[in-house]
């Protein structure tokens, strides 16, 4: 029984990753060149294109709660959200007027982000312990090839015209409605119910399991460096302030094609790590080379330099992927796994909602180059703060989740 499920999972979830390619460009790139180039958004506008994955993944406690309440399938949940988005994203394409572009790009964005506790969930149940990160990280590849190659195109597009915006996001919706499509054929149960019927229940688990706690807290210190600058890496090529003015067929290659192919190539071997190596060790060695690419991507102004730190961020985006969405089946129990994960994804979305903002507020006060070495001395620090972690040889089985 547990062959077929993870079969049919497998298959879907590899279909639906040519969508999440699509979907991540959009998030990753398109939107805010969009919104730089076309709207000439302000920098609140910005901010909240930038944060639209944030918001989903901060509301994700209030929606694993209701999917639990309702006793509703994960992945049918999940299709129903990826639903919501793609018909709000298409109503943006019929309709291009920046309060609808800025609100459709940030519920879109957010359908996406809400959705990952339950994927995580239906991760634990159907795929076996000693292959997840592989399995995972197969399909990872997909969504990287779809960006990669999506990038690329689109970004020539709108080098040709910045008014075909319109027929791209058209493309987007779509690549949501057929993820929708994916999700609703991905064998899957309801949630365990837990005690309590409040969303924020789940938030126990940061007092009740110390390992989790420490994690939370390193990951809210770096995630909110990286997610602070990832944005800022179009403003900086785009934004005639910074003496870049790159068209956006090159934005498209440094944002996308090129961390995408270095994600690629080592996708395999950070799903293989994650099977086998100590977690935190992992998350640490991640760490510094998000440090790295930060450092190197805001304080070059050379096409070489570019390039190499666009591969050092993909090299690490790579082991992210998987740590970021697998690591709390390490730890928690297999029941809890959504509501681990959901209290995770909550405060990426806080950190997703705020940096951002943060990120724009700042860069009118300081240079790039200020910010890239601000963000890289927090990421240091949250690496330092693991230290303890690794040490101790914290348990990396999902057995040992309630020590």
């Amino acid at each position: 029984m547990h062959d077929t499920r993870t079969t049919a999972t497998f298959r879907y979830e590899a279909l639906r990753a040519v969508s999440s390619g699509i979907v991540e460009t959009a998030s990753a790139t398109f939107l805010l060149i969009i919104a730089v180039r076309w709207f000439e958004a302000g920098a609140l506008a910005k901010g909240c294109v930038a944060a639209g994955s944030g918001l989903g993944y901060l509301m994700s406690p209030a929606v694993v709660s209701l999917v639990q309440r309702l006793q509703i399938p994960a992945a049918t949940a999940a299709s129903h959200l990826a639903l919501a988005g793609g018909a709000v994203m298409g109503a943006a394409a019929l309709f291009p007027v920046l309060p609808l572009f800025t609100f459709a790009s940030l519920v879109s964005l957010a359908a996406a982000g809400a959705i990952i506790p339950l994927l995580t969930q239906v991760y634990q149940d159907n795929y076996p312990p000693h292959s997840r990160g592989r399995l995972f990280s197969r399909t990872v590849m997909i969504r990287i090839v779809t960006a990669a190659g999506f990038s690329l195109g689109a970004g020539e597009l709108l080098s040709a015209d910045i008014a075909y915006f319109r027929p791209l996001l058209g493309i987007f919706a779509g690549a949501l409605l057929f993820a929708a499509w994916c999700l609703a054929r991905i064998p899957s149960t309801p949630l365990a119910v837990a005690d309590g019927g409040h969303p924020f229940r789940m938030f126990r688990a940061i007092a009740d399991d110390r390992v989790f706690r420490a994690t939370l807290i390193s990951w809210m210190l770096m995630g909110f460096a990286n997610l602070m600058m990832q944005p800022l890496r179009v403003e900086y090529l785009a934004n005639p302030r910074y003496g870049l003015v790159l068209s956006a067929a090159s934005i498209a290659v440094l944002t996308g094609v090129v961390p995408n192919l270095a994600r690629l190539v080592l996708s395999p071997v950070w799903g293989w790590l994650f099977d086998r190596a100590n977690f935190f060790v992992l998350r640490m060695t991640l760490n510094l080379g998000f440090a790295l690419g930060i450092v190197s991507f805001f304080t070059s102004q050379s096409m070489t330099g570019l390039v190499l730190a666009a591969v050092t961020f993909g090299v690490s985006s790579a082991g992210g992927d998987v740590a970021w969405s697998l690591w709390v089946t390490k730890i928690a129990p297999p029941s809890r796994v959504a509501d681990y994960m959901s209290v995770h994804t909550f405060f990426t979305g806080l950190r997703g909602l705020v940096a951002p903002l943060v990120g724009f507020s700042l860069v009118e006060r300081y240079s790039m180059t200020t910010m890239g070495w601000l963000a890289a001395a927090c990421i240091l620090a949250a690496t330092l703060m693991l230290l303890p972690e690794a040490r101790r040889g914290s348990p990396v089985g999902s057995d040992t989740a309630a020590a």
